[in-house]
């Protein structure tokens, strides 16, 4: 059986599927598409993973510890609340809407999962980057304007403080 399309349709199902395979490939979470008066979303979900470990180049080493102030080591129980929110994508990272603006989220801020943390500038497109989780900031991990690779940790998040 052959799909009808009038001239007036956006979109075949095979185009859709071929949508789909570039946004998979370039890690494209959300594309919006519009011909006449008919428009087209396709989004796809985004898995946050829990408690990766941050790239050892992208910490600095300790600092030794000083006779006047206690060295705190962080427990495994301690780790366990920590997350990392992770570039769902390649892109440029930007901390605010705008350069003047303050940024979305900083050191100390309480999120929501649908609070947007930050924007990931992808083919021209600005993408919104939500937490997908609830907790503390306690580390931004970029710089801003700084190209990120997908999976790449953004933020440190402390999941035992909620908003």
């Amino acid at each position: 059986m052959e799909e009808s399309r009038s001239p007036g349709d956006v979109l075949d199902l095979e185009q859709i599927r071929r949508l789909m395979e570039l946004m998979d490939r370039h890690g494209i979470t959300e594309l919006d598409i519009s011909q006449g008066g008919t428009s087209i979303r396709i989004r796809r979900r985004v898995v946050l993973q829990r408690g990766a470990p941050v790239a050892a180049a992208a910490t600095p080493p300790p600092a030794a510890p000083s006779a006047e102030t206690p060295r705190v080591k962080s427990t495994e129980a301690e780790e366990e609340f920590i997350t990392y929110i992770k570039s769902p994508m390649v892109g440029t990272f930007y901390a605010s809407p705008d350069p003047d603006a303050e940024p979305f989220v900083k050191v100390g801020d309480l999120v929501s999962p649908d609070t947007t943390v930050c924007l990931i500038e992808a083919m021209k497109v600005f993408n919104p980057i939500p937490a997908g989780v609830s907790g503390k900031i306690v580390a931004v991990l970029v710089e801003n304007g700084e190209a990120v690779d997908f999976g790449r940790p953004l933020f440190k998040v402390d999941c035992r403080e909620q908003p």
